[in-house]
């Protein structure tokens, strides 16, 4: 049984996640190049934290996706630093399409390698073998159907959409293992935690959506007030008492009840959407010092 969360220990490790990730081990030997994916608006939060011991050190290229949605300044300072560390990094809008292509032409980079070294043996070249991993809704289904060129993968704004592992061929000379989206065990870093719950990376209705209100504003107050304060008409936010924001937006926004009462949860619903949906503009919610 899941227990709705009312406190900052945010952690959400079903057992469906730890399945994926022993089927992940058990078909390691038969991949060729990992698809790690992350989300732009949260570059270092979305990263999974034990990728390294799941992967091993199979060769690997970091595709960051909403690229669209990101603080392009904040987000690329982040992309430069992982590129320092030696990774691919291909970020890409999966709206428009832009720089999906570049996922391709870098995976056959990795493959001639790979067909280079299996000529030397005497073998036959044959097709890579890619694994996309990422947390729950990364863009991971909607990458795979923009790379295939069709719908071949259901798509949703919440965790869990994809269930198994399973291969498609995303190319003539590339297949792919989907798998679902997974976290780790445990979540050491909650203001990590908390920005995987406003992204829906983490279960919803586990968390208390005061708790993730109460933590937008905060944010959005740190790193984007003009911002928050402009969507919502607002003069002034005093984040200590930030109830008092909320229920100055029910008011704007029409979500008071019989007597004037604030609906708290519909309006906690609207803020959370806003976030999701993209109308606070470009943001990014991670910093490298956050690390």
């Amino acid at each position: 049984m899941e227990h709705r969360q009312n406190s900052t220990n945010i952690n959400w490790y079903p057992g469906h996640m730890a399945k994926t990730r022993r089927e992940v081990l058990e078909k390691l030997e038969l991949i060729d190049v990992v698809y790690e994916v992350i989300d732009a608006r949260m570059p270092i939060s979305s990263k999974i934290a034990d990728i390294d011991t799941l992967i091993r050190n199979k060769p690997r290229i970091l595709i960051v996706t909403k690229y669209d949605l990101c603080d392009i300044m904040v987000t690329d300072a982040i992309l430069k630093k992982y590129e320092e560390q030696g990774f691919i990094v291909i970020p890409v809008d999966l709206m428009s399409g832009k720089n999906v292509s570049k996922i391709v032409s870098c995976t056959k980079v990795v493959m001639e390698e790979m067909n280079r070294i299996r000529k030397e043996k005497g073998m036959k070249p044959r097709s890579i073998r890619a694994l996309i991993l990422g947390v729950p809704n990364v863009g991971k289904s909607t990458l795979i159907n923009r790379l295939v060129g069709k719908k071949v993968t259901a798509v949703g704004n919440r965790p869990g959409v994809t269930k198994n592992l399973g291969w498609i061929r995303i190319h003539k000379d590339i297949e792919l293992l989907d798998s679902p989206g997974i976290l780790w065990p445990k979540l050491e870093n909650q203001r990590q935690a908390s920005i995987l719950a406003l992204f829906s990376a983490v279960k919803e209705e586990i968390v208390d959506s005061s708790f993730l209100v109460r933590f937008l504003i905060e944010i959005m107050m740190e790193y984007y007030p003009t911002r928050f304060l402009e969507r919502y008409q607002l003069s002034s936010v005093d984040v200590e008492h930030w109830e008092e924001t909320v229920l100055e937006i029910a008011k704007k926004r029409g979500s008071l009840g019989k007597g004037g009462v604030c609906d708290y949860e519909k309006t906690y619903s609207l803020i959370l959407n806003d976030l999701k949906d993209g109308l606070f503009g470009p943001i990014t919610l991670d910093r490298e010092e956050d690390r």
